[in-house]
C-alpha cells in the first residue's frame, strides 16, 4: 500500500469520515486490491495523526458499506467484491461529495432512488455539501403502453388497471426527485442543478444506476406472484419486485481493460443509447 495523504485541516467533516473517504478512494481505485490487508489500526492512526478510536470508527463505516471485512486474529481486509451484494445508499451519498454530480437511473419506479437520494439533498439544503452541479436522469417504462410484464397471472395479459396503479407510484417517486433537485437550483444552493424523467416503450427486467460516470449498480427484478386490489377486486399479478433486487457493483479502475471498467462503459453506453433514441419526456397525468 502506498503512502496516504494526511487529513485536510479545512475539511469540516469529522476526522473519521476523512479517514474513511481516503481509504474508500484507495479501495475503489484499486490502490488497495481485493483481498489485500489494511495497515494496522496503530499504523493508520500514526499515518493520519488521529486517535486509534477514530480509525476504528472509519473502519466500521467501511465495513457497513461492504468494502472491508474484519477477520478475528488476522486484521481488516478489502472485501472481494464478488462475495456479497452492495447497498446503494452510502455510495450515492459519497457521490454527492464531488463538485460535479451525475446520477443516471433506469428501472421500474424510482422508489429506491427516491429514498436513497433524499439524505444528500438534505445535506445540501443544510449547507454541509456544496456541489457545483447536479444532473439526475431517470428512465422508467411508459405507462400509457401495454406491458408484457407485469401481467395477470390467469392469462398473462396486460392490466390497464395495474398500469394506472403503477403510474401513481412511479409519478410519486420520480417527480419528487425531479422537484427536489430542481428546487436546489431555484433556491440558489446549486448553480447548475437539473433532473428530468423520460419513459421508454418497454419495461426493463432490471434496474441500473450510474454514479458520476464511474460506479455502476445493477440488479435483476425477480418476477413474483403478487395479489393487488384493482377496481375493488383482488387480482393476482406476475409483478416485478424491486425490494427483492440484489444490486451488484462495478467501478472504473486504473486498468481500462479490466472487467469492471468494461462493465461501467457498457452500462453508460446502454443508458445513453436509450436516452437519446426511444426515450421520451414523461408527461404526468393531470
Amino acid at each position: 500500500m502506498t503512502d496516504l495523504e494526511g487529513l485536510d485541516p479545512n475539511d469540516p467533516r469529522p476526522p473519521y469520515q476523512q479517514v474513511a473517504n481516503a481509504l474508500r478512494a484507495s479501495i475503489l481505485t484499486r490502490i488497495l486490491s481485493p483481498g489485500e490487508k489494511l495497515p494496522s489500526g496503530a499504523e493508520l492512526a500514526k499515518r493520519y495523526g488521529v486517535a486509534r478510536m477514530t480509525v476504528q470508527q472509519a473502519i466500521r463505516l467501511l465495513r457497513d458499506e461492504g468494502l472491508v471485512v474484519s477477520r478475528q486474529g488476522s486484521g481488516v481486509f478489502v472485501r472481494q467484491r464478488a462475495e456479497r451484494p452492495v447497498g446503494l445508499r452510502p455510495h450515492l451519498e459519497r457521490a454527492f461529495n464531488e463538485s460535479v454530480v451525475t446520477v443516471d437511473f433506469a428501472g421500474f419506479s424510482g422508489e429506491t432512488l427516491h429514498g436513497a437520494i433524499s439524505e444528500p439533498l438534505d445535506q445540501i439544503r443544510a449547507g454541509r455539501l456544496r456541489p457545483d452541479s447536479i444532473r439526475v436522469r431517470l428512465i422508467v417504462p411508459d405507462p400509457t403502453r401495454p406491458w408484457a410484464l407485469p401481467a395477470q397471472v390467469d392469462d398473462l395479459e396486460d392490466s390497464p388497471a395495474f398500469r394506472k396503479r403503477a403510474t401513481g407510484i412511479m409519478s410519486r417517486h420520480t417527480l419528487a426527485v425531479v422537484d427536489q433537485v430542481n428546487e436546489l437550483r431555484e433556491l440558489g444552493l446549486v448553480p447548475d442543478a437539473v433532473a428530468e424523467v423520460r419513459v421508454m416503450p418497454s419495461v426493463p427486467m432490471f434496474k441500473v444506476y450510474v454514479l458520476n460516470g464511474a460506479e455502476v449498480f445493477f440488479g435483476y427484478y425477480p418476477v413474483v406472484e403478487h395479489e393487488v386490489t384493482l377496481a375493488g377486486e383482488p387480482t393476482k399479478m406476475w409483478d416485478l419486485m424491486g425490494k427483492d433486487t440484489v444490486l451488484m457493483s462495478h467501478t472504473l479502475d486504473t486498468d481500462p481493460e479490466s472487467m469492471n471498467s468494461h462493465q461501467v462503459r457498457q452500462a453508460i453506453l446502454w443508458f445513453e443509447s436509450v436516452w437519446d433514441t426511444v426515450a421520451r419526456p414523461y408527461e404526468a397525468a393531470t
